[in-house]
C-alpha cells in the first residue's frame, strides 16, 4: 500500500508530504482547491505522461516521491528482478522518486535505481488503481479480465496446468515443423548430398592424416640426404674402427686389471658397459629409420597426390582437412532422414496431436470452471449494483471460444466484462457504454466483489459519487468503507455521506502565501472533521442542522 506522498513544486503545492494508512481516506476540499493536483501528482510517480505544466511557477523542477509497503511476494519485486534491478523484499519498501524539468523532461527512481517511464507505467499498473471518468486502465483493459476471472473464481492451479500443457504442446510443434523443414531442405538437395558422400567415401579421410601426410612429405622431399647422412653415420660407428668395437676392447682391458686398483676401475667399467649398450641400441635404431626410408621414386608422388586430394576436398566444402571426416557423417545422416522422413514426420504428428489432446482437456476444464465462476461473479455484481440506484443496469461476464488459430497459454476462452445500462439495450464494453458517474460505481461494485484476489494495494477513485446523492451516495460510502477493510482506498468526494465513512479524512484547501497561492492538505479530527462534512451538507453557511446531520453520518460510520 501506499505509505507516504512527497510533492514538491507541483503546479500550487509548493512543499507538502502525506502518510498514508490501510481503509478509506476521505480527500475533501472545494472546487478549484487542487485535490486534481495531488492525482496527478501521485500519476506521475506511476508513470504518467510528464508535463512542464506541472512544474510550479518560478520553480525549475518538480518532483514527487511516493514510498510503498508491499508484502514479499508482490508482483513488483519480480518485474525489477527480471529488468536486472536489486529489490529486496525482505523489508518490503519500494521508493519511487520522479522529476520533471521546465522543459518538459523527467527523469525516475525506484529504490534509488534510475529506470525508463515504461518500467515506471508497469509498475504503476501493479500498485495502484485509478477509477475516475477518463481512466483506460485496470479492469478497464479486456486484458485483463480473463486473469481477474480466474483469480476470482480460485482457478490458479488449473490455469497453470493449461499454461504447462499448451507449452508442451507448442514444443513437439516446433519440433515436427523443424523436422518437415530439415527433410524439405534435405530433399531438395539429395542428389548433391548422394554424389558428395560418395566423393567422401572413395576418399576416405581421417582426422589427423593431414598433418601426418605432411610430414611424410618432408622425409620423402629431402630422402637422400637423409639417408647418405645415415650411412655415414652407421659407418662411423661399425666399422672397422667403430664405436662399438673400441668401447668393447675398452671394457676387455680395463677388466683385466681390474683387481689390482683396488675398486677404483669398477665404475667406469660399469660407465663404459652401459655405454656399449646404448651404441648398440643406437646403432640398431639407425638401421631401423634407414630401412623403413621409401625409397620408391612414385611414394613422394602418391603422397603429394592424397594430400593434394584431401586439400582441394577440403577447399570445395568450406572445412578444414580434419573436418571432412564429420562432413562425410553429417551429410550421411541427412540422407538417412530422407530415407527415415515418413517414420519420424509420423511419429512427431502422433506426439503432437497428444499434446494438443491433453491441452485442450486441461483447458475445457478451465473453461467449464471460468463459465460457472463467471455466473457467480454477474450474480454478485448485481447484488452490488442495486443499492447503488443501477439495479436497471446488468453485467455480464463473457466466455467464448476462440478460434483453434488464437489458442494460446491462457487457454481456449475470451473473457469480458459487458454492461448494458439501460433495459433492452445491448450489452457492450464498460468504457463504451458507461458514462463517467456510472463508470466509477461499476467499478466500484466489480472491487467490492473482487476485493479478496486483488494484486492491486490501492486504489484510487476520483470522484465515484458524480450526480448521486441521498441513499445512493450513502450506499457508495458503505461499500467504499467495506473495501477500505481489505484493500487501501483514497477516495476525492464532494459527498458527506463518502467522506463521513473514511477511518482518514484529508481537506485540501488553497491558501495565500505572498503574492502566490498555494495548495496544502491537513487532517482533519474531531471539531475539524464534523465542520468540513457540515459544510459539504449545508454550502457557505454551516448551521445547526447541518452539524447535526454531520455528527449523524460520522456516527454511522462501521
Amino acid at each position: 500500500m501506499l505509505v507516504s506522498l512527497t510533492i514538491r513544486d507541483v503546479v500550487l503545492i509548493e512543499r507538502l508530504s502525506l502518510s498514508f494508512r490501510k481503509g478509506l481516506c476521505a480527500l475533501t476540499g472545494e472546487t478549484g482547491a487542487g485535490k486534481s493536483i495531488l492525482l496527478d501528482a501521485l500519476g506521475l510517480a506511476l508513470g504518467a505522461r510528464a508535463d512542464s505544466g506541472l512544474v510550479r511557477h518560478g520553480a525549475e523542477q518538480a518532483a514527487v516521491t511516493a514510498e510503498f509497503e508491499l508484502s514479499g511476494d508482490h508482483p513488483a519485486f519480480a518485474i525489477l528482478k527480471e529488468q536486472g534491478l536489486d529489490a529486496d523484499p525482505g523489508d518490503g519498501a519500494l521508493v519511487i522518486r520522479r522529476t520533471v524539468n521546465t522543459d518538459g523532461r523527467s527523469r525516475a527512481w525506484v529504490n534509488d535505481q534510475p529506470v525508463g517511464v515504461g518500467l515506471l507505467k508497469t509498475l504503476g499498473a501493479e500498485l495502484v488503481e485509478v477509477h475516475g471518468q477518463f481512466d483506460t486502465h485496470g479492469l478497464l483493459n479486456p486484458q485483463t479480465h480473463r486473469g481477474v476471472l480466474d483469480a476470482y473464481a480460485g482457478l490458479g492451479a488449473q490455469a497453470a496446468q493449461v499454461a504447462a500443457a499448451h507449452r508442451a504442446w507448442r514444443q513437439v510443434e516446433d519440433a515436427r515443423h523443424s523436422a518437415a523443414a530439415d527433410i524439405a531442405r534435405a530433399r531438395s538437395e539429395e542428389e548433391y548430398l548422394r554424389h558428395a558422400v560418395a566423393e567422401l567415401d572413395a576418399l576416405a579421410p581421417k582426422a589427423g592424416e593431414e598433418e601426418e601426410l605432411a610430414e611424410t612429405r618432408a622425409v620423402l622431399m629431402h630422402r637422400e640426404k637423409l639417408v647418405d647422412g645415415m650411412n655415414a653415420a652407421y659407418a662411423e660407428l661399425s666399422g672397422e674402427r667403430g664405436v662399438e668395437r673400441s668401447l668393447s676392447s675398452a671394457i676387455r682391458t680395463l677388466s683385466r686389471i681390474a683387481d689390482k686398483a683396488g675398486g677404483t676401475l669398477d665404475p667406469v667399467i660399469a660407465a663404459l658397459d652401459r655405454a656399449a649398450t646404448e651404441a648398440g641400441e643406437a646403432i640398431a635404431a639407425l638401421q631401423s629409420v634407414s630401412s623403413g626410408v621409401d625409397m620408391d621414386p612414385r611414394a613422394l608422388e602418391k603422397l603429394e597426390e592424397r594430400l593434394f586430394a584431401l586439400r582441394a576436398a577440403a577447399r570445395k566444402h568450406g572445412v578444414d582437412v580434419d573436418a571432412l571426416a564429420r562432413l562425410r557423417d553429417d551429410m550421411a545422416g541427412r540422407l538417412l532422414l530422407i530415407e527415415d522422413q515418413g517414420d519420424l514426420l509420423a511419429k512427431l504428428a502422433k506426439e503432437a496431436g497428444q499434446a494438443r489432446a491433453a491441452f485442450h482437456e486441461a483447458a475445457a476444464t478451465l473453461s467449464a470452471g471460468r463459465r460457472e465462476a463467471a455466473g457467480r461473479l454477474d450474480v454478485a455484481v448485481a447484488a452490488e449494483l442495486a443499492p447503488l440506484k443501477m439495479e436497471k443496469a446488468k453485467f455480464r461476464t463473457l466466455v467464448e471460444p476462440l478460434d483453434e488459430s488464437e489458442w494460446n497459454a491462457s487457454g481456449v476462452d475470451r473473457v469480458a466484462f459487458q454492461v448494458a445500462t439501460n433495459p433492452g439495450s445491448p450489452p457492450g464494453a464498460l468504457n463504451k457504454i458507461a458514462s463517467g458517474g456510472e463508470l466509477a460505481r461499476f467499478m466500484l461494485a466489480l472491487k467490492v466483489v473482487l476485493a479478496q484476489t486483488s494484486t492491486v494495494g490501492t486504489l484510487v477513485f476520483d470522484e465515484v459519487d458524480t450526480g448521486i446523492g441521498g441513499a445512493v451516495a450513502a450506499a457508495v460510502g458503505e461499500r467504499l468503507e467495506t473495501l477500505g477493510h481489505a484493500l487501501q482506498v483514497l477516495v476525492v468526494t464532494h459527498s458527506p455521506q463518502v467522506a463521513a465513512r473514511g477511518a482518514v479524512h484529508l481537506k485540501v484547501q488553497k491558501s495565500l502565501k505572498g503574492d502566490q497561492v498555494t495548495t496544502g492538505v491537513a487532517e482533519l479530527d474531531g471539531e475539524e472533521r464534523r465542520e468540513e462534512i457540515a459544510r459539504m451538507l449545508s454550502g457557505a453557511t454551516v448551521t445547526a442542522e447541518a452539524r447535526a446531520a454531520a455528527d449523524s453520518l460520522i456516527a454511522g460510520r462501521g
